[in-house]
């Protein structure tokens, strides 16, 4: 079972012991604080996503989404569902629909990686769309 949260704006996805940063950046980030040691380029709108290396035992913050999907493919599959192509960034309107705005525990969300690429669009369109 894989596991994602956030870190300072983007996604941070651990999956089979590995762990992804999935999207730009929304604020600055100390990655030694958070663990990790710093990466050589953060991932945006060129490049999905990078896996990061732990420096010590990594507690995610919540909330959590829990996936059966597992390693590089995850970390795609968030990248193309739940960031904005033009800027590389996290849609927060995605992942409030994605975790149903709870802000605590994990979240089984199977149907996320499930649900065809297709029916997705058409919800992502919705949410995404200006009003």
């Amino acid at each position: 079972m894989a596991l994602v949260s956030r870190l300072a704006g983007a996604l941070l996805a651990e999956t089979c012991g590995a762990f992804y940063l999935v999207g730009d950046l929304k604020e600055p980030c100390d990655f030694e604080a958070a663990g990790f040691d710093p990466p050589p380029t953060i991932p945006g709108h060129d490049q999905p996503f990078i896996e990061l290396v732990p420096r010590r035992a990594i507690a995610l913050a919540p909330p959590l989404l829990r996936l059966g999907l597992e390693g590089p493919a995850l970390a795609q599959l968030l990248f193309d569902r739940l960031v904005i192509e033009r800027n590389g960034s996290v849609s927060n309107r995605l992942w409030r629909l994605v975790t149903q705005g709870s802000e605590a525990g994990q979240i089984d969300v199977p149907w996320f990686a499930e649900m065809p690429s297709t029916v997705w669009n058409i919800v992502r369109e919705g949410v995404l769309k200006c009003s």
